[in-house]
């Protein structure tokens, strides 16, 4: 999936990841960055931010991230297997898959 369909498919669960109350980026490695902002009373989605600094920062490749968009991919197998990778708070990143499923 190309990166302007994922920061899209980010923004459309925008409303859903307002719950999380903290701030996640998504590196998708050479594809680029999604800053996710839910501190505010409203969620930002910034594609390739000029300030990529988040509470958490989960790394994975695109397609892995929409994996675990759809429910194709647990994100506990994910992190296991090496296929995401987590820097900051893992609290908020296990709270955040839970809002990606729905």
């Amino acid at each position: 999936m190309e990166f302007g369909k994922i920061v899209d498919e980010v923004r459309a669960r925008a409303e859903a990841l307002g719950e999380l109350g903290h701030s996640v980026l998504f590196d998708l490695e050479d594809e680029g960055k999604i800053l996710v902002d839910a501190t505010g009373d409203s969620v930002i989605v910034t594609p390739n931010p000029d300030n990529d600094e988040a509470e958490t920062t989960l790394v994975l490749s695109p397609e892995n991230l929409q994996k675990l968009m759809v429910g194709e991919l647990n994100p506990m197998v994910a992190f296991t297997m090496g296929k995401l990778k987590v820097f900051g708070s893992k609290g908020i990143a296990l709270k955040l898959s839970s809002l990606l499923d729905q």
